[in-house]
């Protein structure tokens, strides 16, 4: 028996230490380390929690990839940084990120790399569908992904190897385990599905955070009625066109105006599972690190030497 493959939603976890903690958690010269701090204590505590054997911090090479935004130009439209020039015309720049987290996040790769800890990127993805992919490709060790971010529930899965999500939108003190029977029972979609089934759910009922209008009229309650009743999307759709059916007229309007936005969106909603992925190093989780005088250095220069000694010991402790 081995321990699982932990997989990481970096940006994610990172973004939610840096609003967590205080800008004034400093280094010794003064910058702010708050997202290092509780990035690497947020590490520690989840190879503590799930005893991995593997780890892999998935990263956002693309957060907004163009054939997403091609199938739905509204996708993470809110999120762009708008800027105006003296014409009054509109630009648009990568997501915007707070000025002191891009440097902590070279911070946060430096500690990885020399701790031993992979990380995992798709060039022209997002880390959604690298952790997808990693995921959905894996047949030796259960899986556990760890994110702040609903979509991730489409990946769980009872075979060929247990796939969990533990959700941490709520922070890692209320982190939720999903399986296919907890999505199914928390959203009301078929359990032999859930995983597929809750991204069908999304796409219905639409998703302000990613600027994903969904079916208008349709709701979460409405979506989860209709996949429960038909078992999914494909035969929800073939319903609509069949005038046997036993579709509410209404529901049945609904969708057929709708049905240029289902066809578009489906992908842009599911995750990608077979991204040519590029690991910086092994997933295999060293008991020390592979760089210790290097991690020592960093954590002395950033002040953060009492995390970095959380994350070394439980790299250190007995795992399966």
């Amino acid at each position: 028996m081995s321990g699982p493959l932990l997989l990481l939603d970096g940006a994610s976890l990172w973004f939610r230490a840096f609003y967590a903690l205080p800008e004034s958690m400093t280094a010794p010269d003064g910058r702010p380390v708050n997202a290092v701090r509780g990035f690497t204590d947020m590490v520690a505590a989840l190879i503590t929690r799930t005893q991995p054997s593997r780890v892999a911090v998935c990263l956002d090479l693309d957060w907004r990839p163009q054939f997403r935004v091609d199938a739905v130009s509204s996708y993470k439209a809110h999120r762009v940084a708008e800027s105006s020039n003296d014409t009054g015309g509109a630009g648009t720049s990568p997501e915007e990120v707070p000025d002191t987290l891009t440097p902590q996040v070279d911070m946060i790769h430096d500690v990885l790399a020399a701790a031993g800890i992979a990380t995992a990127g798709a060039a022209g993805f997002e880390a959604d569908d690298v952790l997808g992919t990693l995921a959905a490709q894996e047949t030796v060790d259960d899986v556990v992904v760890v994110s702040g971010d609903r979509d991730l529930l489409q990946v769980v899965s009872d075979t060929p190897v247990q796939v969990r999500v533990l959700y941490v939108g709520r922070g890692l003190a209320k982190a939720e385990l999903f399986g296919p029977a907890e999505v199914a029972d928390r959203y009301g979609v078929p359990t032999d599905r859930a995983g597929a089934a809750y991204a069908e759910l999304a796409l219905l009922r639409g998703d302000a955070s990613d600027g994903l209008p969904g079916v208008k009229g349709v709701g979460e309650k409405t979506a989860s009625a209709l996949l429960l009743k038909f078992g999914s999307l494909t035969a929800l759709r073939d319903a609509v066109t069949d005038p046997a059916s036993d579709l509410a007229k209404g529901v049945r309007a609904k969708l057929v105006a709708a049905a240029d936005y289902l066809d578009a969106a489906l992908p842009v909603v599911q995750v990608v599972t077979d991204t040519d992925v590029q690991l910086s190093t092994s997933d295999l989780l060293p008991t020390t690190p592979v760089d210790n005088e290097h991690l020592e250095t960093l954590a002395a220069a950033l002040g953060i030497e009492r995390s970095v000694a959380r994350l070394t010991t439980a790299m250190a402790a007995d795992r399966p």
